[in-house]
This record gives structure tokens, sequence and C-alpha cells, in this order.
């Protein structure tokens, strides 16, 4: 088993490094000047190649991708130095040499070209309202899926069975912004006065005070139009799943010893089917983080897709890297979390 987790994470570490390596190469290579942005068009020369040289543009892209690794690995060689201290905020391992220090450490993002500010207290600010937003989909995207999915396996070949797979290929045609767009148009414009839900707002707002308040309403049409995808898929998997599994033997000799019905489904054939299940919602969980990019900008929605989306308007490489680093983590974390739990409903996984 532990094998297995470590051959994963290798896996991960492979993935992030991939990413990491790949999207700094087009963030860098491409012809803006990240310094011109700064301070704007009316600035001199050698004030932009000053912060050009500050924030270490004017270096080969090798060694700029070899600095953001540096900054981001948890652990690296560091100076012995005060002002490395309190930029890295590191705990030393141990001394090697006279001048290098064996450091252990959070990953430094930088700091936002635009703001100045550390780009780890923007994401900060913005990933719980995207991670909500998200988890929310798909806990709504999970519990009605498998039940409409359980209910077309039990009703196979019937009219609800035709329904459910009617609107499960309906629901997944639509892209998320076009749901989004509808959702907003109809329960946020034409019914807001019955629904009492708004066109577009934030989960955080400021009222007439000045006061920050918390609008939960403003969760739910963002959440449906996430969740309406992953509900079709999530159906027509648990669907075909508990089709096989109901044709088991072991299952129809539970139904002989007379256990009940509820039993039956529960106990013997979901658990037994959930494997494809789990890796589509593991999916779908990462995949929302972005997806949740264009749900947000349709709803005004301040979350991490608003940040993302600005940062790449103003050319603000690291939070950019930044966003797209934390992305990639999740896909890693969640993608390991999904292999445990197969081991766990499958041991023999762990064996392949």
């Amino acid at each position: 088993m532990a094998i297995y987790i470590l051959r994963r994470l290798g896996y991960g570490l492979l993935v992030m490094l991939l990413v990491v390596t790949t999207i700094s190469g087009i963030i860098f290579l491409a012809p803006v000047d990240p310094a011109q942005l700064t301070f704007g068009q009316r600035s001199d020369v050698s004030t932009v190649e000053a912060k050009t040289a500050e924030l270490g543009l004017d270096q080969p892209l090798y060694m700029q991708l070899l600095h953001y690794l540096k900054d981001i690995s948890p652990v690296s060689l560091e100076p012995d130095k005060a002002d490395h201290l309190r930029k890295y905020r590191y705990h030393t391992l141990f001394r090697v040499g006279n001048e290098q220090l064996l450091v252990l450490k959070l990953p430094y993002l930088r700091e936002s070209y635009q703001t100045g500010r550390p780009v780890s207290e923007i994401l900060a600010e913005v990933i719980p309202a995207t991670a909500l937003l998200a988890f929310t989909a798909l806990l709504l995207a999970s519990l009605l899926g498998i039940f409409f999915g359980i209910v077309a396996a039990l009703k196979a070949h019937s009219r609800w069975d035709q329904l459910i797979s009617v609107i499960s290929v309906f629901g997944y045609s639509l892209p998320s912004y076009v749901t989004a767009m509808l959702l907003a148009l109809i329960f946020g414009y034409m019914l807001g006065a019955w629904t009492g839900l708004d066109i577009q707002g934030s989960l955080f707002v400021i009222d007439d005070f000045g006061d920050w308040q918390l609008r939960w309403q403003n969760l739910i049409l963002p959440a449906l139009a996430l969740g309406l995808r992953p509900v079709a898929l999530i159906t027509q998997l648990t669907r075909s799943a508990m089709l096989d599994v109901l044709s088991q033997d072991y299952v129809r000799t539970a139904t002989a010893k007379g256990i009940p019905a509820r039993i039956v489904v529960v106990k013997h054939a979901l658990r037994n089917a959930l494997n494809p299940i789990v890796s589509a919602i593991s999916g779908w969980f990462a995949a929302l983080l972005t997806g949740a990019f264009f749900v947000e900008n349709v709803f005004n929605f301040k979350g991490l897709g608003a940040a993302t989306v600005t940062a790449l308007l103003n050319f603000d490489i690291p939070v950019v890297l930044g966003c797209v680093l934390f992305t990639s983590v999740v896909f890693v974390v969640i993608n390991l979390l999904a292999d445990l739990l197969y081991a766990w409903l499958d041991p023999r996984v762990v064996m392949r």
C-alpha cells in the first residue's frame, strides 16, 4: 500500500511540474512587458528597466523558471541572510557550508505586479468562495445523479428511465455558462420578485452602510449552473454501473434469500457500482473549480475565476501562476484521494 501511495504521489508531482513549466513558458514568452504594464505608457525607459531587473524578467526563460520552482519548493537551499528569512519564513534544517542553509518553508508565490500584495493573500481571499461554490455544486450533483441513476436502473426501459435519459442528455449538452445565463435571466430577472434571487452578486457584499454581509442566496444559481452537467454524467454512470451489478449472481442470490430490496440495492449493488461513480465525482470536483471561472463571471461571483481573469487581463504573472498552481494541486490531491478510495473499495487495485 505504501508503494502504491508513493507511486501516485510521484505521478502527481510530475504532473504539477509539467503544468507549471508549460504555463510559465507560455506566459513568459508572450509579447507583453509586465514592467511596462505596472507603470503605464508614460513611464520612462530607465524606470521600466529597473523594474524589469527587480522582477527578474531580464534573465533567460530557463533561469526565471528555475527561480520560480525554487520559490514554490517546500525544501530549498537559501543564503543565510535576514532578508531571506523575512521573505520565505523558513525553518532551518541544517547548514550547508558557511553561507547556505537547507530550509523547510511554505511555497512562496511571490507578489502581485499590479498591487504589490502577496499572491498567497489574494488566493486566501478568493479560494474559499470558489471552493464552497464547487463543493455545493458537486454535492448537489452527486445526490441527484446517484438518486436518478438508481431510479433509472431499477425502472430500466420504462418511461421513467426514458425521461431521465432525455433530461440527462439535455443537461450534459448545455455548457455551464449558457446554463448560467439562462438561470440568471429566468430566476434572477423574470422571476426575481418571487424567487428573491439576484441576477448577479457575490457571497459577500457591501451594504448601504459599508459593512460586509453574507448573502447565501447568491450561491444558489451559480451552484445550479455548475452542477447541472455533472448531474447528467453521474446519472448515466450510475445507471450503467447499477444495471451491470444488478445482473450479477450474488445480487440475485441475495434477492432469492429474501433480503429486503433496500438492503440489496444499497449494501450489495450500489457499493460495488461506486468505482466509476467515484472516478466521475473526483474528476468533476477539480473540473468545477476551473469551470467556475465562466460561471463566476456571469454572476459576478467574486472568487478564483474572477481573480484569474483579472490577472490575465493585467498580465499579472505571479497571480496567474498562483491560480494555475492551486488548480493543479487540487487535481493531484483529488486524484490521489480517489485512488485511495478505489483501493478501499476494491483491494485488487493495489496489486495491479
